[in-house]
C-alpha cells in the first residue's frame, strides 16, 4: 500500500525517537510532533494495519523492517537536504523546515545527485 507524506513523517519520528529512547509510545510521538493523541492513535492504527510498525501489549512502538527502511530513507533525506540548504546560507530552522517538506517529494535521482555533490564538496 502506498504510504503518504504524513505516514512517512510518523515513521521518521519513531525512527528519530528510537535513537535516544528505549521505549516509544504513541504519547511520545504526539509530544514530539505536536499532534493530538487521537490523531496519533489513528495514524498508529493505520501504520500497524499496513505493516510498518508493531505495538506490543504495553503500547510500545517499534518499526518493522519495511517501516525502518522507509524511516531511514526519509531521515537521510532530511539530514542531507538540511545540510545542503544551510551550506547555501539558509538558517538552520528554515533549512530543517524546508527539508521536511522537500524530503517527501524529491525524486531518488535528484536526491542522489545532491547527496553525491555534497560528498564531493565536503572536506575531511
Amino acid at each position: 500500500m502506498a504510504l503518504y507524506q504524513s505516514g512517512e513523517m510518523y515513521l521518521e519520528t519513531i525512527y528519530v525517537l528510537a535513537k535516544t529512547e528505549n521505549r516509544i509510545r504513541s504519547l511520545d510521538v504526539a509530544e514530539h510532533m505536536g499532534y493530538s493523541k487521537p490523531s496519533v492513535s489513528r495514524a498508529v492504527k493505520r501504520l500497524r494495519e499496513d505493516g510498518y510498525i508493531l505495538m506490543d501489549e504495553d503500547g510500545l512502538l517499534t518499526l518493522t523492517e519495511s517501516g525502518a527502511q522507509i524511516a531511514a530513507k526519509i531521515y537521510e533525506r532530511h539530514t542531507v537536504l538540511t545540510e545542503i540548504l544551510m551550506r547555501i546560507g539558509v538558517d538552520r530552522k528554515t533549512a530543517a523546515d524546508d527539508a521536511c517538506r522537500i524530503e517527501h517529494v524529491i525524486s531518488d535521482a535528484a536526491f542522489n545527485a545532491m547527496k553525491q555533490h555534497l560528498a564531493q564538496h565536503t572536506k575531511g
